[in-house]
């Protein structure tokens, strides 16, 4: 890429998230209610409420608040939560760890099981492994996280007694409970993601076998295993590299459902209590970390499709 395209690729990436923070932002003061009243309940006095609204900056101008909520995300100072009167920052940092083990080991084994599966399926097409496989991923993707989480818990849990169906321990504490208390969640996570992944690998395979330059290949002597080794995989890389970054996106969704099912002290689990409890200065921090991290996402991706396609490259350093 030149560096030209480099600068319109990230103040593309600059400008989304200042509309993003903007629009958050606003959404949170659209919500009815005096934050500082909410915190400390209904019996509590005005005295107390003005005194609680000048402490978090709530009763400064809007345009005032929105550019200290900046500057404190861009120093790494979240503010305080509304609920538990503890620093946002100290929390999110604590919750991020559990969510992001647990995103992260379900997005790898995803990529390791649909990668390999999704390339049999597509060179055994037609073949008894091949239906059997497709019929296994489309029934992973019908199966819902949330319900794949609870008939695990069923299975497992309360029938077998194997793993435990909640809770959460540190793996500097005690690694061996941290991996029996992962792997439900994970499984949970990790059989829609794959599911769904295994299927693009596989479309994605299929349409580079039928190219012209995999037909060459075997004309010129080469195996259809050889040709699509050498020469196809790195052409459909590409469609799978994108729905990875949107895959991985959802992931986070999804994980919001699965921390609550097996009751995990992540960020998702967070969000939902400072939505319940109106904690603007935790809901409004983590939205904003979200989209950060969704648009950092496809920032890298969208970097990598140009570096990876040709086309792409010679498309942009004519632009």
């Amino acid at each position: 890429m030149t560096l030209p395209a480099i600068g319109r690729v990230l103040l593309r990436y600059v400008l989304s998230l200042a509309v993003a923070s903007v629009l958050i932002f606003a959404v949170m003061r659209l919500i009815p209610g005096n934050p500082a009243r909410i915190a400390l309940g209904t019996s509590a006095t005005d005295a107390a409420v003005a005194q609680l609204s000048s402490q978090l900056g709530t009763d400064r101008p809007l345009l005032t608040q929105y550019f200290s909520w900046i500057g404190g995300l861009l120093t790494g100072d979240f503010g305080m939560s509304l609920s538990s009167k503890t620093n946002v920052t100290a929390l999110i940092i604590d919750r991020a760890q559990v969510s992001l083990i647990l995103c992260g080991v379900a997005m790898i084994l995803s990529l390791l099981i649909a990668v390999p599966l999704g390339i049999l399926t597509a060179r055994r097409t037609g073949h008894a492994d091949s239906t059997v496989v497709s019929a296994l991923t489309q029934l992973g993707i019908a199966v819902p996280s949330f319900l794949a989480a609870i008939i695990a818990i069923a299975v497992f849990s309360v029938g077998l007694g194997w793993l435990p169906a909640s809770g959460w321990v540190p793996p500097n504490v005690d690694f061996p409970r941290f991996v029996s208390h992962l792997v439900l969640p994970v499984a949970a996570l990790t059989l829609v993601q794959a599911s769904i992944l295994t299927r693009y690998v596989r479309g994605a395979v299929l349409e580079v076998m039928t190219a012209d330059h995999l037909r060459t290949a075997r004309a010129i002597g080469q195996s259809p295993r050889e040709a699509l080794y050498r020469h196809g995989l790195r052409g459909a890389a590409l469609p799978v590299l994108t729905v990875t970054g949107l895959q991985l996106t959802s992931l986070i969704v999804g994980a919001v459902v699965i921390e609550q099912v097996f009751l995990l002290p992540g960020l998702g689990s967070m969000l939902l209590s400072g939505v319940s409890t109106r904690d603007i200065p935790v809901v409004q921090t983590i939205v904003m970390l979200l989209v950060l991290f969704t648009l950092t996402v496809n920032l890298v991706v969208d970097v990598a499709y140009r570096l990876l396609d040709p086309r792409l490259r010679k498309a942009t350093s004519r632009a």
